[in-house]
């Protein structure tokens, strides 16, 4: 038979506190989270987002309003010109990529690669100079000289 210690038995052992998990933050930003907090009466912060969920850049062109007030006819923009359409279409199509493609590139919209090409776009410099970077074309100042 086996012996038995006859001694006092001690345990030294650390208690084990359990914790709860924290709430992750896209459990808090559940609709039924938020309703049933607002019911209990907790604090509920609620952000309104400037242009939440857009991808819009800029305001667009600001035209001055005293050439708008000066002028009689109505005031056109300018648009991109023909040797600069097609020395992107040219540079473009030299590097073997479609338009998707050269979007994807420089971070824009497939939407603006082809307005850029077709001349209805309004210049915008800082698309131009992602496009310059990318194609390796010069587009912006004097073009061809």
């Amino acid at each position: 038979m086996p012996s038995r210690f006859g001694g006092s038995v001690t345990q030294d052992w650390e208690p084990v506190v359990l914790h709860k998990s924290k709430t992750k933050a896209q459990e808090l930003r559940d609709p039924k989270a938020v309703n049933q907090a607002l019911r209990s009466g907790a604090p509920v912060q609620m952000i309104k987002k400037f242009d939440a969920g857009s991808n819009k850049k800029t305001a667009g062109p600001v035209v001055n309003a005293r050439k708008l007030d000066e002028g009689t006819e109505p005031a056109s923009l300018d648009r991109v010109s023909t040797d600069v359409r097609q020395a992107i279409q040219k540079a473009r199509l030299q590097k073997k990529m479609s338009q998707a493609e050269l979007a994807k590139l420089i971070n824009e919209q497939p939407k603006v690669v082809q307005e850029y090409e077709s001349g209805k776009a309004v210049p915008n410099q800082t698309v131009l100079a992602k496009m310059e970077r990318v194609l390796g074309v010069k587009l912006r100042g004097k073009i061809g000289k």
